[in-house]
């Protein structure tokens, strides 16, 4: 068009439109499941005795809980922050990875990385094997948000 000329947009609702609303909105919705799984975990006993006796520890023996810093654990906060961490960082590198080698490459490696976390997270024994888990989950998400 001509420098300085506007064109008329009638913002009409496409597949594309629609199909990137959705792609939006279901990393959106993993995240935030995530987060709530992550967190409702985390105030789980059982959970807390195999991977964070000594926070569970420190919470039966505690009287006074701060309900601003209930756990005061670095290696909580990396538990519960690793997947967005992993997601936000390999979504920098997935648009470049998914320019040169093609969406599908992507596609492929998004779920190749999803399936290595679920199969680490399902078989953690310890807490760095459940960390890894979801570093790679956090890699299959940042990739997998390549689709358009």
């Amino acid at each position: 068009g001509i420098p300085g000329e506007r064109g008329q947009y009638n913002g009409k609702v496409t597949l594309l439109v629609v199909l990137s609303c959705v792609v939006a909105a279901s990393g959106g919705l993993i995240f935030g499941y995530d987060l709530g799984v992550s967190g409702g975990v985390t105030s789980m006993d059982p959970f807390l005795k195999k991977f964070f006796p000594n926070v569970y520890r420190r919470m039966k023996e505690g009287t006074k809980i701060s309900n601003y810093c209930k756990f005061d654990s670095q290696l909580l906060t990396l538990f519960t922050s690793s997947l967005y961490l992993s997601g936000l960082v390999s979504s920098l590198f997935a648009s470049t990875v998914t320019r040169v080698f093609g969406r599908k490459a992507s596609m492929l490696l998004a779920g190749v990385a999803v399936l290595i976390g679920s199969a680490l997270g399902g078989a953690a024994s310890n807490l760095y094997v459940l960390v890894f888990g979801r570093l790679f989950l956090g890699i299959g998400l940042g990739f997998g948000n390549q689709v358009l």
